[in-house]
């Protein structure tokens, strides 16, 4: 009797977690159909390499060039300044900190930060990065008495979501590090190695695919966010800095100035922002999906080649 409860349970179970999944792959199945059904007509080369042109009232026209850059340009330099950060805090919560109270703290300060709304993130960056000291990040504000920086540019929106992801990236990297049997750093430790060179040669390669993971997840965030490019870099349709843009001497100043991501032209070119072409707007999003897709096979590919290599 209690074995066929037991079964039943088992079961019962079984079918529910199998529906979510299923549920779970027709949501993600329909949108990604959706936007190919209603937005593969728009993407083209010329949609790919042809900056925005507003000049043609409440139309848009040309392509999203410049904020796909802006896209791979926020995301790379966010991603760099948040993975080294994360490992390091992760590698002191796991292997240094312990039970000490500081620990504990510096856990429930990634806790509420991951709970913070990006909008709040991004309100306090706009605060932060305006006093004149930090003008070196973006640009003065010109015809202002007071002296006040612009507080909008790549360097201080990738700063931002360098903050943004963190929380969410520890935790990825702090699960992979526990995940290593102690058994290796025991072994590590038995042929004379210190601390940190068991850390550096051993639990930090073993790690790799759950580091890999929590990259991906910050790639993920970054590259969706809106609050954070809408307050901290401007959401501009174009590069304000000098032109061309990708003259390598104009590079400094276009990151120091405004600029704008898929995102941002996603809500441009909708009805409900200043655009009103919803088919760039829908093969916007499909190119920010492909990307996100992208990503995510790269990702399985490199785990993968991690563990076969390990093997």
């Amino acid at each position: 009797m209690i074995l066929k409860r037991s079964k039943i349970k088992w079961n019962t179970g079984y079918i529910f977690c199998w529906i979510s999944g299923l549920l779970i792959l027709i949501l993600c199945s329909a949108l990604i159909v959706y936007l190919a059904v209603t937005g593969a007509h728009t993407v083209n080369w010329s949609f790919l390499t042809t900056d925005p042109d507003v000049s043609t009232g409440e139309g848009l026209s040309g392509g999203i060039l410049s904020p796909l850059i802006g896209t791979l340009i926020l995301t790379t330099m966010g991603i760099m300044l948040a993975l080294p950060w994360s490992i390091g805090m992760a590698v002191y919560l796991v292997e240094y900190g312990g039970d000490a109270w500081w620990a504990k703290l510096l856990h429930l300060g990634i806790d509420v930060l991951a709970g913070v709304p990006t909008i709040v993130i991004a309100l306090f960056g706009l605060v932060l990065f305006s006093y004149p000291e930090m003008a070196f990040l973006s640009t003065m504000v010109e015809g202002v008495q007071e002296g006040r920086a612009f507080g909008r540019s790549f360097f201080v929106a990738s700063i931002t979501m360098a903050v943004m992801v963190l929380p969410y990236i520890t935790r990825a990297i702090e699960e992979a590090i526990r995940a290593v049997p102690f058994t290796y750093k025991e072994a590590a430790y038995a042929l004379g190695a210190s601390k940190w060179r068991a850390i550096k040669r051993v639990v930090l390669p073993i790690a790799r695919p759950g580091i890999i993971n929590g990259a991906l997840l910050g790639i993920s965030r970054i590259a969706a966010d809106v609050a954070i490019v809408w307050f901290l870099l401007g959401a501009t349709l174009t590069f304000s800095g000098n032109e061309p843009w990708w003259a390598p001497q104009n590079w400094l100043s276009n990151l120091r100035g405004a600029g704008g991501t898929l995102t941002s032209y996603i809500f441009y070119a909708s009805p409900a922002g200043d655009g009103n072409t919803p088919d760039k707007a829908q093969g916007a999003a499909l190119v920010l999906i492909t990307i996100i897709l992208i990503v995510n096979v790269v990702s399985n590919y490199l785990q993968k080649f991690t563990r076969v290599r390990k093997e």
